[in-house]
């Protein structure tokens, strides 16, 4: 490892408007632990199942099923 690096020449990551966000959401805990246990099952974390999940809705233009009382 060098002592000292030049970054006078860098530039901006053009990839940065892409990267993940971090956002605070309430979900019931039924759901969280689903998704936690599924998470498990497949060997990868909670949050990127559930924002797998929900890319997966956006693409494919998924609307949930809501009926209100």
């Amino acid at each position: 490892m060098r002592k000292e690096y030049d970054f006078s020449e860098s530039k901006p990551n053009p990839y940065a408007r892409k990267l993940k966000r971090q956002v605070t959401i309430r979900i019931d805990e039924d759901a969280l632990e689903y998704f936690k246990n599924l998470a498990t099952e497949m060997g990868m974390p909670y949050q990127s199942l559930i924002n797998n999940y929900l890319r997966e809705c956006a693409r494919t233009h998924k609307r949930p099923s809501v009926k209100w009382a």
